[in-house]
């Protein structure tokens, strides 16, 4: 019995010919996607290293597209439901060998085929329930659990307390920022916005207080020079000295004199 031909295949696809690479180096990516949804899908694709993830990636994008424009579906229920590679034309052609030989240089093409449909109900349930457990879908950021962990965040933020029971309901943080969080990033920048003259009339009475310190020790060191002694003061004492040493040594010059006479 055969079975169902691929032009029979439901659900909205895309296609493209002529790729430059072998069907071989495409199956291999397209059997990473197959059967994942169109969101998963484009993840996968745009983290794996290949030639053939480009290529596949735009199909994936373009059947979407047609899914959404053409048949009226949401993008967000849709999974690789069917895709495959076949064979193109081959080119020929020849490269010189040794001894006046030939050898024949083969550069295949392929067809890339990308089939979407609606995920079924089990599948669509199934995502559904690991993104509220992963705290990403609308329902799952707008729980009794979700609003607890926010005014936790935002009372942790104020600076007010914070009970054991809000801190076990804190969700954890993930990679991707979510609206409560950018909510709480709005609040604490108008808080940061309120303090801010505050801070800005602080620092300016520390400098005024600096100011004032600065001017006083300058006074002290002013005054300070005033009473130090100046050389000009100084010069008398040092001429009398002088002087006093002349006078007493001419004295004790005219007492030898006389002594040296007498003698």
């Amino acid at each position: 019995m055969p079975g169902t031909k691929t032009n029979e295949i439901p659900g909205t696809r895309a296609q493209v010919r002529h790729v430059r690479m072998s069907a071989y180096k495409a199956r291999e990516v397209l059997d990473l996607i197959r059967g994942l949804p169109v969101g998963e899908a484009q993840e996968v694709l745009q983290f794996t290293e290949r030639a053939a993830s480009d290529v596949i990636s735009r199909c994936l994008a373009s059947a979407a597209a047609n899914a959404q424009h053409n048949d009226e579906l949401d993008p967000d229920t849709l999974y690789v439901s069917t895709c495959y590679a076949d064979e193109g034309p081959t080119l020929k052609r020849w490269r010189p060998r040794a001894r006046g030989r030939a050898t024949r240089i083969r550069k295949r093409m392929c067809h890339i085929t990308i089939i979407v449909s609606p995920m079924p109900p089990e599948m669509a349930a199934r995502i559904e329930a690991r993104q509220v457990a992963g705290g990403t879908s609308p329902a799952g950021r707008r729980g009794r659990r979700a609003q607890e962990s926010r005014r936790a965040r935002v009372a942790r933020s104020r600076g007010e307390a914070v009970t054991p029971a809000e801190l076990e309901d804190e969700e954890p943080t993930t990679g991707e920022p979510t609206d409560e969080m950018v909510e709480d990033a709005e609040a604490e920048l108008e808080e940061a916005a309120v303090e801010a003259p505050e801070a800005d009339e602080e620092v300016e009475d520390d400098a005024e207080a600096v100011e004032a310190e600065d001017d006083d020790e300058a006074t002290d060191e002013a005054a300070e020079g005033d009473e130090t002694p100046t050389d000009a003061d100084e010069s008398p004492d040092e001429d009398e000295s002088t002087d006093d040493r002349g006078v007493d040594s001419a004295a004790g010059g005219v007492a030898e004199g006389d002594a040296s006479t007498e003698a």
